[in-house]
Parts: structure tokens; sequence; C-alpha cells
């Protein structure tokens, strides 16, 4: 991984984080959050599901469209709860420093 790749990943944090503080009409990512916590948990596993479903087809392009779909879905539910990715990542390297 690139550190564009991962400057895109805070860059599509930054832009939930937006849709969470100022919706826009037609914006899916708006469209989450009007719909509350649940639905947004919601998305999270059947994303989950269908990311388990897809390792199980084989398909490369079929887990990383799904994977892609889950991560996106994660980042709207850490948003939702006022998380930021950088904290998951803090608790993941604290769980590996030794």
């Amino acid at each position: 991984m690139t550190t564009n790749n991962l400057a895109f990943l805070q860059t599509l944090e930054d832009l939930i984080v937006a849709r969470r503080n100022a919706p826009v009409g037609k914006s899916y990512t708006s469209s989450l959050f009007a719909a509350g916590t649940q639905r947004i948990a919601q998305k999270v596993g059947e994303e989950a599901v269908e990311v388990a479903l897809a390792a199980c087809s084989s398909n490369s392009d079929e887990i990383t469209d799904e994977a892609a779909d889950l991560v996106y879905h994660l980042l709207v539910l850490l948003a939702d709860k006022d998380i930021r990715f950088a904290d998951v990542v803090r608790t993941l390297e604290s769980r590996h420093s030794g």
C-alpha cells in the first residue's frame, strides 16, 4: 500500500465526517446518517457477511469490491460514533507493540 492509498482513506473519512456535519441532499452517506446508528450498524453487518461469502467464491475482484463496501460502511459507523480511524489504528498498534 502506498502513501497515496492511505491518504485517500483519510480523504474519504474526512468526506464522511463532512456529510455527517452538513448533509447533502442526494448523498448516500448523508442518507445513512439520517437513518441512524441502527441502520448504519446493519449495513456494516450486511457488508461483513458479503465479504465472508465472497471469500468462499475465491473471486478476488468480488472480495475486493465487498471489502471496499465494508470499509466504507465501517468508516460511516465510526464517524457516527465520533471515532476516527486513527483511533482504531492506535488500538491495533498497541496490541502489536511487543
